[in-house]
């Protein structure tokens, strides 16, 4: 395998690539269900969400919630954004820090638990075996944040 770089000679020494047979693990989807779909949405309505890539500064549980986390975003603004999200039972504030996320941002601010929240959280959810699952969507450390999604 040929090394890459700027100047291939320069890299002489390389990690191993992986092929992406050898990355994926393999995922047993028995009991899987997930929600019907909704109806049709036309284009110029969905094409007015604006959805962005956000990193967590910061990821705290809101008091008296058995839902709530609430973050603190990097959203590549000046301004951090705050956004509450009822995914507590799925993950620890800790292990969100420093994650980048896909959130939708242009949402009217809601108020939770006596909090302002600025958007939504993207995540996938299904059913396995009765229990719910979910997956908060992230994208890599490469993506900046602020980064818009199409």
């Amino acid at each position: 395998m040929k090394p890459i770089g700027k100047n291939s000679e320069e890299n002489t020494e390389s990690a191993p690539v992986k092929t992406i047979e050898e990355t994926n693990e393999v995922v047993d989807f028995t009991g899987v269900e997930t929600e019907e779909f909704y109806e049709d949405v036309d284009f110029d309505t969905f094409s007015k969400s604006d959805f962005r890539v956000v990193k967590v500064t910061d990821c705290q549980e809101v008091p008296k919630s058995n839902k709530l986390l609430k973050f603190t975003l990097d959203d590549g603004t000046d301004t951090p954004r705050t956004i509450l999200s009822g995914i507590k039972k799925h993950y620890n504030p800790e292990e969100l820090i420093g994650k980048n996320l896909v959130a939708i941002v242009n949402l009217p601010p809601r108020s939770m638990m006596g909090e302002e929240s600025q958007g939504m959280i993207l995540s996938a959810v299904h059913n396995q075996n009765g229990e719910e699952k979910l997956n908060v969507l992230m994208v890599g450390n490469n993506i900046p944040a602020g980064a818009k999604l199409y």
